[in-house]
């Protein structure tokens, strides 16, 4: 396949938004090489490592233990690849290491518990600090094999906040209001115009690179940064677009649901799609991949994200449908809008309305029943 094909450059706005980034068709196992050098590189000697999501969140993290320690490696990593990372750091980090684990939450013990205690049997000591939504057997277990975890309030918290009053440490200001801008957008909360700048500058750039912004200036971004992220917001915001424009409206149980697909800037399209008065929103990827987003009305898309390979918070989570068996699969997806991948999903909030209907009517019931014992009782009298 000749390298233009998939090359973004030679795409419309259009067609950029229904498939996926070029990265997309690089096979699996020539990533997985390239990133396996990659690590054994960047950990070789290394007496400090950090597996973290590569988001600002994340990153922001990685910059509080550098403050501390000087050097830590970055071994970036999302929720299905966490396993690999945990061995990889395993493998090539020197015996006696500080481990850091930072805004990551397996959904299963099973997926990463073998990577995990082969980890802690080498480390000097794993720390993780996290503030998506732990069931409690995956908390239990990580605890057991030896790790220790801090687990914040994630309505309250993202892991740079639990880093922050976690890590024994006099942090500078500056980065201790990284962390609270790092919220702002994390929770979307969004009182802080600055956190945009962060979540965009964390997506577009190089992990090492935001890294380095962000230690040396914290929140306030230097002029050629900012210059950067406005010549690249003009594409992003034509993405947004394209994907609020092809939005559909479902009613699911109690709840107004908006469903798109498209490669786009998930956070934004969901704001979008609730102000046309949605109480949570879905965007399809390209990828195959989901995210969920809620409002203060629909506050369980955690709960939805976990019935289709997925999981997060309350307010918002993210998956991705087994639904893809080979390159047919994809092209459907992609010729038909991830006609597929919605349908799984709203199924799964139909299955949430279900759930809650039904703890509704056992809540009515069981008030009804005490009303009535209440009643005999004073008969009785």
């Amino acid at each position: 396949m000749k390298d233009w094909v998939i090359d973004d450059d030679n795409l419309s706005i259009e067609r950029k938004s229904i498939l996926p980034g070029e990265g997309f068709f690089v096979p699996d196992s020539v990533e997985e090489a390239k990133e396996e050098a990659e690590a054994e590189a960047a950990l070789t000697g290394a007496e400090v490592a950090v597996v973290a999501d590569p988001d600002a969140d994340g990153l922001a993290c990685t910059a509080l233990v550098r403050e501390i320690y000087g050097e830590a490696a970055l071994i970036d990593a999302g929720p299905h690849d966490l396993e690999e990372a945990l061995e990889r750091v395993a493998d090539y980090s020197e015996p006696g290491a500080r481990i850091f684990v930072c805004d990551l939450c397996p959904d299963s013990y099973d997926e990463v518990g073998e990577s995990l205690e082969a980890l802690v049997e080498q480390a000097g000591d794993v720390r993780w600090f996290d503030h998506h939504q732990w069931t409690d057997p995956v908390d239990e277990a990580v605890r057991e094999a030896g790790v220790e975890l801090v687990v914040g309030d994630s309505d309250e918290e993202c892991t740079a906040d639990v880093a922050v009053r976690s890590l024994d440490y006099d942090f500078p200001d500056y980065l201790v209001e990284l962390a609270a801008v790092t919220r702002d957008h994390d929770l979307w909360i969004r009182d802080d115009e600055r956190s945009d700048d962060l979540a965009d500058f964390s997506y577009w750039a190089d992990p090492e690179e935001y890294i380095e912004v962000v230690a040396e200036h914290g929140a306030d971004l230097p002029a050629d940064i900012e210059e950067f992220l406005a010549e690249m917001r003009v594409e992003k915001d034509a993405l947004i677009e394209k994907a609020v424009a092809r939005a559909d409206v479902e009613e699911i149980g109690p709840w107004t649901v908006g469903v798109t697909y498209g490669r786009c800037s998930q956070n934004e399209v969901a704001e979008e799609l609730r102000q046309q008065g949605t109480d949570a929103a879905v965007v399809v990827k390209p990828s195959g991949s989901a995210s969920i987003r809620g409002t203060d009305e629909f506050e369980r898309c955690h709960e939805v994200a976990r019935q289709v390979n997925g999981g997060g918070h309350p307010k918002a989570a993210g998956c991705k449908p087994r639904i893809y068996d080979d390159m047919l699969d994809y092209a459907h997806h992609w010729t038909t809008r991830g006609a597929v991948a919605k349908q799984v999903i709203v199924e799964a909030f139909w299955h949430v309305a279900r759930d809650v209907e039904a703890e509704t009517a056992a809540a009515e019931e069981e008030l009804d029943e005490g009303d009535e014992a209440g009643e005999n009782d004073e008969s009785d009298e």
